[in-house]
């Protein structure tokens, strides 16, 4: 009888490098630790991954699509402007306050594998995408060009986010609002 590999093993696995990847780095976790962590043998992980690097791929892509399914979700929830784009920040910004105490996974990439860097440029385009779609119902001229620029206020309040050790909910709750203002109502005078 042939032992097929379990949908469950494999999610446990991809936690556990998830996991020691974001707290340990990429580089200085090792196949044998994600397997103990998972609880397996380490010739288990090769039953479901090839190496550390397809293991890593995979993270990226399950990460990016929960990403991008849980927004959609919410987004389908409203029809206010104003509510989408706040969902829009509120998720982007509130997904890196999650991942504040495993930022070594977003700065350990496989920046030279051709693969990874098609699997990030194809969920920044498909991020991009999304919120074009909501800008675009809205009658927004250029929206591809204003949702690269919302997303990209987006961008650098993470940074505050993953930097600053004290940084609460409460100023992720600021500059959600602040980006929304300064998107919708552009910037004002004192």
């Amino acid at each position: 009888m042939t032992a097929y590999p379990s949908e469950q093993k494999r999610y446990m696995i991809l936690d556990s490098a998830f996991y020691l990847f974001s707290t340990k780095g990429f580089y200085e976790t090792k196949i044998s630790e994600i397997a103990e962590h998972a609880g397996i043998a380490k010739g288990t992980v090769y039953l479901y991954f090839s190496s550390k690097e397809e293991l890593f791929k995979e993270i990226t892509r399950r990460n990016f699509s929960l990403f991008l399914d849980e927004l959609t979700d919410e987004l389908n929830k409203t029809d206010s402007f104003e509510n989408e784009l706040t969902i829009i920040a509120k998720h982007h910004l509130t997904y890196f306050y999650s991942m504040r105490n495993h930022t070594r996974i977003f700065f350990q990439g496989l920046n030279s594998d051709p693969e990874f860097m098609q699997l990030m440029f194809e969920h920044i385009e498909n991020y991009v995408n999304l919120v074009s779609d909501v800008l675009d119902i809205e009658s927004i001229l250029e929206p591809k060009l204003h949702a690269k620029a919302f997303i990209g206020i987006l961008e650098n309040y993470k940074m505050d986010i993953l930097f600053t050790n004290d940084f609460t909910m409460e100023d992720l709750g600021q500059r959600v609002n602040f980006a929304v203002k300064l998107f919708v109502s552009g910037y004002k005078h004192k």
